[in-house]
């Protein structure tokens, strides 16, 4: 398969460079509108510097999109026209009118696109997969320090759509109502967001993200019935904390930290850490893109997955806006 790279910054360079690894690919091709970045990539990966969109475009079989996010929309746009297959990095574009553009332009054509969301493949997120999750409170952190790489657009669409598009999936119910704050600090879009999502369930999460702390923190704590689950995305690891009932048998790979009560409701509380396999997530999400082409399905990470964590972020976005205007 003939697959091409459309912005080669820093993101783009690590799109050339996993699908160059990957044995059923051919890296046919990259463009930037930064001639010198599509030439050094070009080389560095041994493939063809295009210095249009519409070269690479009559090459390729499907291509990468890892530009500004307001460019999402024109380039996704021309190659779906043009038949081609289409990975959008997140988020999937600025507004969820083009989303539904470019959805409704993949449907009639039938062509794929899948949007990176790469945290659906970080190894600690896949090894919750046997974990029945039907979480009423979630709390999440994720706190990186200030990049003007990532500053042309909201904190919310930058970092914090990472959380909102895990737990849109966690949890099984529609939104009924937001909540959130934030502020512009160093840059000219929001810095730094707080943002509290209460689903139709009664599941609420406390979701906050910012892009001017000292320490990166990248955390997701997840509480349910008899459970407790802790996510460190930046290790790549999971904990998982439950309650058993007296009588029901000791699980495997468990570790028995103490009872609680007494006499016929005494429980047990045990620790289990999920087995973690050293993974990629960029070269898996690539992957299964690749193999949704081939062989049909949908992918971990849809359009209208892309989609729905975009519409969350555009309220939250309005939301803090009008938090901002004066009295």
């Amino acid at each position: 398969m003939k697959i091409g790279v459309v912005g080669v910054g820093h993101l783009g360079s690590l799109h050339a460079k996993m699908l160059s690894e990957i044995p059923e690919v051919r890296l046919t091709g990259v463009f930037d509108v930064d001639s010198e970045k599509t030439q050094r990539v070009a080389s560095e990966f041994h493939t063809t510097p295009c210095t249009e969109l519409e070269q690479l475009l009559r090459e390729a079989d499907a291509i990468t999109v890892a530009t500004t996010t307001r460019s999402h929309v024109d380039v996704a746009r021309q190659a779906l026209l043009q038949g081609k297959h289409v990975f959008i990095e997140k988020p999937i574009t600025r507004t969820v009118g083009e989303a539904d553009e470019l959805i409704r332009l993949a449907e009639g054509k039938g062509l794929v696109i899948q949007v990176g969301h790469i945290e659906r493949f970080n190894p600690a997120i896949l090894a919750l997969e046997k974990y029945n999750l039907s979480p009423m409170f979630v709390e999440s952190h994720r706190l990186a320090q200030f990049n003007p790489r990532g500053a042309d657009v909201a904190v919310v669409l930058d970092l914090m759509i990472h959380d909102i598009d895990i737990i849109l999936t966690f949890v099984k119910a529609p939104v009924s109502r937001i909540d959130a704050n934030g502020v512009a600090v160093v840059s000219d879009s929001l810095d730094i967001a707080n943002a509290r999502l209460q689903f139709e369930n009664g599941c609420v999460a406390n979701v906050t993200a910012s892009r001017i702390s000292q320490r990166k923190m990248r955390k997701m704590r997840l509480f349910q019935q008899n459970e407790y689950i802790s996510i460190d995305f930046s290790e790549g690891t999971a904990e998982v904390f439950r309650l058993l009932g007296d009588e029901d048998p000791n699980v495997p790979g468990t570790l028995m930290l103490g009872e609680l009560g007494s006499g016929a409701r005494k429980r047990k509380i045990v620790y289990e850490q999920p087995e973690i396999k050293e993974a990629n997530p960029l070269k898996l999400e690539l992957e299964q893109f690749i193999r949704v082409i081939e062989q049909g399905g949908r992918p971990l990470v849809s359009a209208e997955d892309g989609r729905r964590a975009l519409e969350v972020a555009q309220v939250i976005m309005e939301k803090i806006s009008q938090q901002r205007l004066p009295a």
